[in-house]
């Protein structure tokens, strides 16, 4: 068998080399996990995601100089008692006020001082049916998650010690009990730290054992099962340690979410990739009869493709770079670094692995050659002719050769009619609809839904430079039909003209529709004041609270939406262009994995919405999606039509097509339902945006495995013939003789 061995191959797979790769990755995790702090200690769970120059980040910062009690943020503590609170619950709150006015816990500002007022006003401060009341405590507002989390823990067990009791785990439907919930911005912010930090380890271990039984499913091998693992546990154990050094250093900043989705994304894609070579492997163990060269030669025609198809994910994550949105920039260098290291295992550690293990890599189905199956067989003193191996069926490829019309429209229709329910996909920016109902701080939003005015949860700040004019704006404010009461007006310490307004919806503040009236807020305002012949500038207006910077992220997440799609998409074809040497084939790949990505958007809408009964989805989903789904189909783009054009210098074009299909369909197809697999483990997850992000992912790749790769592609090369290679010269082989 004629084979050009790479540099590569004889170094990582070589009789001593072999060892010596293994030998510097154990040594790499194990030197990196030691002397480098780990990731996950690292995490800064509350940076910023909005500019300085956002307006609602200079609200902030006006309302921390001029307002500074008004600066803090507030732990919502709702209490409710089914029946009614007693004259005995509303003194035990007065206590409760007057331990931590007199005792603040840690990181606690203040608390309104309710112990000072007559039991009749306070009475007349609980819901309607006076089954509730809401009670916030102040924290400071540059506080970490962590230290909010100890603050809120420490007023807990002071309630629990005042009251004997512990009526944060009491059911809010329990009538004669009573119960506390925290929520508000601190409780939600609480609560949703809390539920990434908790996913962490049960994502790890279901994502390992669901790619564990997969494997071992698909390939039949125990050891085989365990390589790619075996390839990423060190990758992991090398990306972590580097990943928290570099945060360590403030070069980076990592949080939960990142950590989660990064651990998905690392075993998906780097299992995809070891398959891509072991794949190869194995196929040549049935026609060569020397591992070592069958290895080399499966380094020298799978590397191309690997390192192509890693370098395409690395570039589409580090587009994220140019992301002003903090969520997204952060997840540029984390998910680059990993998919790097990741490729560079695939290529070394994972040969070196095959070379050690050898042909037993997939015991008990050990590839031969006919002469070794044929010298076994004489062994076991079999007399009968040695029945050949049965020939892969490869009904793909023949579809797509006999009716290449026919596979082009079917797919075009099935793809395009996903596609088109983008169109009636609804978004939310709601962080309160990814929390699991039964979580306190929903519950705790719930109760003041229904018994107050939701708008209580995060009132809206409305701050104006009077230049010491009347200026009459709760009137005007009042009069908005969005807005349920605004607040009596308090003068700046700093510079008295500047007067403050707190002002709550009579709608859900975190909802897509409190966000939208962020704008009419400021056009009422600006209106108020030039009425009164103040100036409507930005110097003048300041609005901000939960609902406003929720509207800055919504507008600066739809910038980088505008700006990332197109770099990503530049980016990839230039890979693509530069890998091919053709320009048609960069187009309709690339023309291809978009389509692809729009019907997974479509389709997921219709199992979201219409199946699972969301509403909306998260509105920084879209680029997610996209950059994973376009990142990852062009892998598998890569590796297949790799294939074709490697055959078609040897054999006609629509045999090359075929057997290229046939050969890359089934690790195409094995590696596409673990990808696909470990992204629908975020599905399982509480969290309603890892659910919708897991849920369009998995269906983007499964459309990517078993539409775009198969058939669309294939069918579209066949159909332009020559003029896929375009502008690189084509010579027709008349038949699969032609070229030795």
């Amino acid at each position: 068998m004629q084979q050009k061995d790479s540099f590569l191959g004889k170094w990582v797979a070589g009789s001593r080399s072999k060892w010596i790769t293994l030998i510097v990755w154990i040594l790499a995790a194990g030197l990196f996990s030691a002397l480098l702090p780990s990731v996950n200690k690292e995490e800064i769970n509350n940076s910023p995601n909005l500019s300085h120059s956002k307006p609602s980040v200079v609200a902030s910062s006006i309302a921390e100089r001029e307002f500074p009690s008004g600066a803090d943020i507030p732990a919502l503590f709702v209490w409710h008692r089914g029946e009614g609170l007693t004259e005995t619950d509303i003194q035990g709150i007065q206590q409760w006020t007057a331990t931590l006015t007199e005792k603040l816990v840690s990181y606690q500002t203040s608390v309104p001082p309710l112990f000072q007022l007559p039991l009749p006003a306070l009475q007349a401060e609980l819901s309607e049916d006076g089954s509730t009341i809401v009670v916030p405590v102040f924290f400071d507002s540059n506080l970490e998650t962590d230290q909010l989390k100890e603050g809120v823990e420490a007023i807990k067990e002071m309630t629990k010690d005042q009251f004997g009791t512990d009526p944060y785990t009491v059911s809010i439907e329990a009538k004669d009990e009573l119960s506390i919930r925290v929520t508000g911005p601190v409780g939600v912010s609480i609560d949703a730290t809390g539920l990434f930090k908790n996913a962490d380890v049960s994502l790890l271990l279901a994502t390992v054992s669901l790619v564990l039984i997969l494997l071992l499913l698909i390939y039949r091998s125990p050891i085989l099962a365990f390589i790619p693992l075996i390839a990423v546990g060190f990758a992991y154990g090398v990306i972590g340690p580097i990943l928290g050094w570099m945060a360590h250093e403030g070069w980076i900043v990592v949080d939960s979410q990142a950590i989660s989705i990064m651990t998905v994304l690392l075993f998906g894609a780097g299992t995809d990739y070891c398959l891509f070579l072991i794949a190869r492997f194995r196929q040549l163990l049935k026609v060569e009869a020397n591992k070592g060269k069958a290895l080399y030669s499966a380094i020298t025609g799978a590397s191309g493709a690997i390192a192509m198809s890693a370098l395409t994910v690395v570039l589409a994550l580090l587009a994220l770079l140019f992301a002003k949105y903090g969520v997204y920039h952060r997840f540029a260098a984390p998910f680059s670094i990993a998919i790097l290291i990741m490729g560079i295992a695939s290529l070394t550690l994972v040969p070196a692995l095959l070379a050690i293990f050898g042909r037993a890599s997939f015991f008990p189905f050990i590839p031969r050659t006919e002469e070794m199956r044929a010298q076994r067989a004489k062994r076991k003193g079999k007399t009968n002719p040695l029945k050949p191996e049965k020939a892969p069926r490869n009904w793909f490829g023949r579809s797509v050769v006999s009716k290449p019309w026919t596979i082009l429209l079917v797919c075009t229709i099935v793809l395009g009619g996903f596609a088109a329910f983008t169109s009636q996909i609804k978004f939310t920016y709601d962080i309160l609809s990814s929390f699991p109902q039964e979580m306190e701080s929903r519950e705790g939003f719930t109760l003041i839904e229904q018994q107050f005015t939701p708008g209580e949860l995060a009132p809206v700040k409305v701050m104006i430079d009077t230049e010491g004019k009347h200026i009459a704006l709760d009137q005007a404010l009042s009069a908005l039909s969005f807005v349920a009461n605004v607040s009596e007006p308090k003068n700046g310490t700093v510079n008295a003209n500047i007067v403050a307004y707190d002002v709550e919806f009579n709608i859900n503040p975190y909802s897509l529709e409190a966000m939208n009236h962020i704008p009419d807020l400021t056009v009422a305002t600006e209106q108020a004041l030039s009425s009164a012949g103040v100036s409507p500038t930005a110097d003048h207006v300041w609005i901000g609270g939960q609902t406003a910077t929720q509207y800055d992220t919504k507008e600066t997440s739809d910038q980088d939406t505008l700006l990332i799609i197109p770099i990503i998409i530049g980016l990839i074809s230039l890979l693509l262009l530069a890998y091919l040497r053709s320009i048609v084939a960069t187009v309709y790949l690339v023309l291809t994995v978009i389509l692809s990505y729009f019907s997974a958007l479509g389709l997921g809408w219709i199992i979201l919405h219409y199946g699972l009964g969301a509403d909306a989805i998260q509105g920084t989903i879209p680029l997610y999606a996209f950059v994973f789904l376009v990142a990852l189909g062009e892998d598998y783009n890569i590796f297949m039509i790799s294939s074709i054009w490697q055959k078609r210098k040897q054999m006609p074009l629509k045999q090359a097509i075929k057997e290229g299909v046939g050969e890359t369909g089934s690790v195409i197809t094995s590696a596409g339902l673990i990808l696909a697999g470990t992204f629908a483990v975020l599905a399982t997850l509480p969290i309603q945006v890892l659910v919708q992000f897991g849920t369009i992912t998995a269906i983007g790749v499964l459309l990517d495995t078993f539409v775009v790769r198969p058939f669309l592609v294939p069918s579209i090369t066949l159909l332009l013939g020559k003029w896929a290679f375009w502008p690189s010269k084509h010579e027709e082989v008349k038949n699969s003789t032609a070229v030795k």
